[in-house]
């Protein structure tokens, strides 16, 4: 199925300042595809922290939009019942960028999979709007969803739109000290599967009809797939596997 929308996978930093020309170019990607100056913010992954940290993430969202000159709507999505909720899932498909933020993975999959939320995010993205997982956000867009600390735990399925990519977020941070070798092992991934880590403050963009480019002050760290190795800001590669 194709998309006139823009996709990213993002290794960290949602909303702040150092991702700001990052998130602008989104947004200016789903404007010109006709989307409204809309910043949908989906906290889901954090659902299970503090109010604090809640509030904290849709503070931080805030002043993102309002540096950047669009309107936020920062989705209270925390519950399976929320993301079928027509009444907080209003103007979904007029934005010109869905960001979907850190936290677990394995709730953000539980909670939106297969609801009215992720079809009409499918439908915005489908129709050209740009979306974002950051961090939790982008592992949850592959087929599974390996546990990282319970190797031996069964993968969640995840929403399938990156189907074969699975992501290692914050890659220079907690994954440079493991080898290449022992990071397929410990992720069990099957023959087509590709695995790439995205370092800290660091994206890759696939826009419709090109390949992939890297964003961001890291790098890009393909540890399996047709091609692999590291790649900086503006290289483009072809990472490979079907995406919805």
């Amino acid at each position: 199925m194709k998309s006139n929308g823009s996709l990213a996978l993002v290794g960290s930093g949602e909303y702040l300042p150092q991702m700001k020309e990052f998130e602008q170019s989104l947004i200016n990607d789903g404007i010109a595809n006709g989307k409204k100056p809309i910043y949908i913010q989906i906290p889901t992954a954090a659902g299970q922290e503090s109010d604090n940290r809640i509030n904290y993430w849709q503070s931080l969202g805030a002043s993102a939009a309002s540096s950047l000159g669009v309107e936020q709507s920062f989705l209270p999505i925390f519950t399976r019942d929320d993301a079928n909720n027509p009444e907080l899932l209003k103007g979904v498909n007029d934005a010109a960028l869905i960001y979907l933020s850190g936290g677990d993975p394995h709730y953000l999959a539980d909670t939106v999979r297969d609801t009215l939320l992720w079809d009409l995010i499918l439908k915005n993205w489908q129709s050209g709007g740009s979306l974002a997982g950051c961090s939790a956000g982008a592992m949850a867009f592959s087929g599974y969803i390996p546990h990282f600390r319970l190797s031996r735990a069964q993968p969640t399925p995840g929403f399938n739109l990156t189907k074969q990519i699975r992501v290692i977020p914050h890659f220079d941070k907690f994954f440079k000290w493991i080898p290449d070798s022992a990071a397929k092992v410990l992720l069990d991934l099957p023959g087509d599967s590709i695995l790439i880590g995205i370092d800290e403050m660091t994206a890759v963009v696939k826009r419709a009809d090109k390949p992939w480019q890297i964003w961001g002050r890291g790098k890009l760290h393909i540890l399996k797939g047709e091609i692999q190795g590291q790649f900086a800001a503006g290289e483009f590669v072809e990472l490979g596997g079907d995406i919805l």
